[in-house]
């Protein structure tokens, strides 16, 4: 039960990461910003917030029951995956880790829509927001894609969970959106110097968590891969 709590911490906390991360965090600014703009009373706006926090959640939600789900409901999968989880979760942290630390350079962004779905976006007011933010936490950055497929994946597989972890998770990226969103529609001048101290702290708490990975994924592959005392 300790463990499944922790486990649920570090949903969480991979949802807040994803969420300040520098692509994500972009086009949820982005996306809030460009409802708020057609949209005159400032609790709309906090509406658009709410229903594009949910379009993601929906998203993750999705993708979790999918994928794990999915792992666990091949028999000889799930017995694999259950059995040796621990051999397979080394490995990955330790990747995921590397990923985060930006060892690697990519030039993709995501982020982007066309015209067409940015005029039916419009099209459907408040509602659009929801839209958006499906669209969006489906263009996954490759910080964000080794969060979400190299690290919650894992995480809820080893507990079995491919409905409450997702969830967590989606509640982790919503809570920075929902700030922004209130700032937006309270008109604030801050919403420029918030972005910047979010980057900041995100880079610092990329690279710790990115250490944290490296380190878990070493002992993890030291004990249970090449089976060490340790």
């Amino acid at each position: 039960m300790e463990s499944y709590i922790v486990g649920l911490g570090m949903a969480v906390w991979l949802g807040i990461l994803t969420s300040i991360s520098p692509c994500p965090l972009a086009t949820n600014i982005a996306a809030i910003s460009y409802i708020g703009k057609r949209v005159t009373r400032p609790r709309l706006v906090l509406w658009a917030g709410l229903i594009y926090t949910a379009g993601r959640m929906l998203t993750y939600l999705l993708l979790g029951i999918i994928l794990v789900a999915g792992l666990l409901s091949i028999p000889d999968l799930a017995y694999i995956l259950q059995k040796h989880i621990n051999q397979f979760l080394g490995p990955i942290l330790v990747i995921t880790g590397i990923l985060l630390l930006g060892v690697f350079k990519f030039g993709f962004t995501g982020g982007g829509i066309s015209e067409k779905m940015r005029k039916r976006v419009e099209s459907y007011g408040v509602w659009g927001a929801g839209l958006l933010g499906l669209i969006f936490a489906l263009s996954f950055c490759p910080v964000s894609a080794a969060i979400f497929f190299g690290s919650l994946i894992p995480l809820a597989v080893k507990h079995q969970s491919s409905v409450l972890m997702p969830v967590i998770y989606g509640i982790g990226t919503a809570l920075p959106v929902f700030v922004f969103a209130i700032l937006i529609a309270m008109g604030t001048r801050f919403v420029g110097n918030l972005f910047n101290r979010l980057t900041q702290f995100e880079r610092w708490a990329r690279r710790v968590t990115a250490v944290i990975f490296i380190l878990v994924g070493v002992y993890y592959t030291l004990i249970y891969v090449f089976k060490l005392p340790l």
